[in-house]
């Protein structure tokens, strides 16, 4: 694997998971990187079981991969939204009657802008003990709503637990049936589920003032599952977020995914940290990173990717003290994004000019500024002139004969029509109501 990167990066990427499981005083960690549907590198340090040396620590070791789980639950909400079964503006009472806090919307736990109490109540986290499905709606309706909807950024493991709640009433079926369904086996992550299976990790945690790790409890999550009960792998989250970043149109839309990485509420009032339909976002360089991390007893891990390069990153510890794996994964992923980038895809000849497009080809003006048509396979495309490198192009689909309906890029949405002379030459483009004209005019 770490053979397709250059030497010199591989010892900086290792530096960096060695300096990352020493500051977390973690006994074991698995650290990679993945591109184009394979891991390019990966290492393992330490051990992972104390008690018994010879469980091997690697990309097929399990960990408890926690919160991470919230990436699948929300993709199936997202799948239940694509065939038509929910809205995610639709109340909870819609789908669960009788429910208290009824009008928060699917939406707004999505993004933990709901404003609901962090955890389920009962001091979950003292006890150790979590509901079943009975009990979890019914300290549902005990819980606080203790902020605005929409407001601020406030993570709430309650409110996926009542997403999970949802996917299991809209199937009918228990949660983890839908998950294996309609996405573990699909995506082929043969090796995540929601127990432990060997080879996997122990569970440690480390006191502040001593080096000897002490084991910790494996909880069962019972009905808060949904919010971060997933145990994985290196190569199965790798798989994952490889998958998301070029899904299969058949287990979940291109467009949905995009839909998810799409910033929704800053995380703090952060310009740095946002948070999509499910998915922590992360700016980095100019990059932006979606991912999640994961937390419980004795697992700590973290899974980012990142769509221009292509490349996603992922790191797992055992212990309950490990320190950002947010931030040790966008830098390892960083650093492969940066130091080896994906080679450029070759370009290839069109097929098809279709009738009436090469007439809106060329350079057009809108406010003074140029903008580009052009024809790529077979459809129409535009850009700003001085836009940078990186932006997409505009897409175009015909509704009418002269009107377009822009499906992608800038002014997705609107409709671009064409204007023209009595003698049928085209005399200006309007692209959401603003003029297009061959020469820069005033608005006048």
């Amino acid at each position: 694997m770490s053979n397709s990167l250059r030497k010199s990066l591989v010892r900086d990427l290792e530096r960096i998971a060695r300096d990352s499981q020493i500051a977390s005083r973690t006994p074991g960690l698995v650290a990679g990187v993945a591109r184009e549907s394979e891991l390019v590198w990966s290492t393992a340090i330490g051990v992972a079981d104390l008690d018994d040396p010879q469980v091997p620590l690697g990309p097929d070791t399990q960990f408890l991969v926690a919160s991470n789980t919230k990436t699948f639950t929300a993709a199936m909400i997202m799948q239940l939204r694509d065939e038509g079964r929910l809205d995610l503006d639709d109340r909870l009472e819609t789908h669960l009657p009788g429910v208290e806090h009824g009008t928060v919307t699917v939406r707004q736990l999505l993004v933990h802008g709901s404003g609901m109490q962090r955890e389920p109540v009962g001091d979950v986290w003292d006890t150790l003990e979590f509901p079943d499905r009975a009990g979890l709606v019914d300290g549902w309706n005990k819980a606080e709503r203790i902020g605005r909807p929409h407001l601020v950024w406030h993570y709430s493991n309650l409110g996926f637990s009542l997403l999970g709640e949802l996917v299991a009433r809209l199937d009918g079926r228990e949660w983890a049936e839908s998950l294996q369904t309609r996405l573990l086996d699909p995506v082929g992550l043969k090796r995540s589920g929601l127990t432990l299976t060997a080879p996997h990790s122990g569970q440690y945690y480390v006191a502040p003032f001593t080096d000897v790790p002490v084991r910790e409890p494996l909880l069962d999550k019972g009905a808060t599952a949904a919010a971060g009960a997933l145990c994985s792998t290196l190569a199965d989250m790798m798989r994952w977020h490889q998958f998301l970043l070029d899904p299969d149109e058949a287990v979940l839309r291109k467009d949905t995914v995009a839909e998810m990485l799409t910033p929704q509420l800053l995380v703090d009032g952060s310009w740095t940290g946002a948070w999509g339909l499910g998915f922590q976002l992360v700016r980095k360089d100019g990059r932006t990173w979606f991912g999640h991390t994961g937390g419980l007893p004795g697992g700590i891990t973290g899974f980012f990717s990142e769509t221009t390069s292509g490349v996603s990153a992922g790191v797992l510890n055992n212990a309950t003290n490990a320190v950002a794996p947010d931030a040790t994964a966008v830098a390892l992923g960083s650093l492969v994004a940066e130091r080896d980038p994906a080679l450029p895809t070759p370009w290839t000849p069109g097929t098809t000019t279709p009738d009436g497009l090469t007439e809106l080809t060329g350079r057009w003006f809108s406010e003074g500024a140029g903008f580009t048509f052009v024809i790529r396979e077979g459809e129409l495309q535009a850009r700003l002139d001085r836009a940078p490198d990186s932006a997409p192009w505009s897409r175009f689909t015909q509704l009418e004969p002269d009107v377009y309906r822009t499906v992608a890029g800038r002014e997705k949405g609107e409709r671009l029509v064409v204007h023209r002379h009595p003698d049928g030459s085209v005399r200006q483009l309007n692209w959401a109501t603003y003029k297009f004209t061959r020469e820069p005019l005033p608005f006048g």
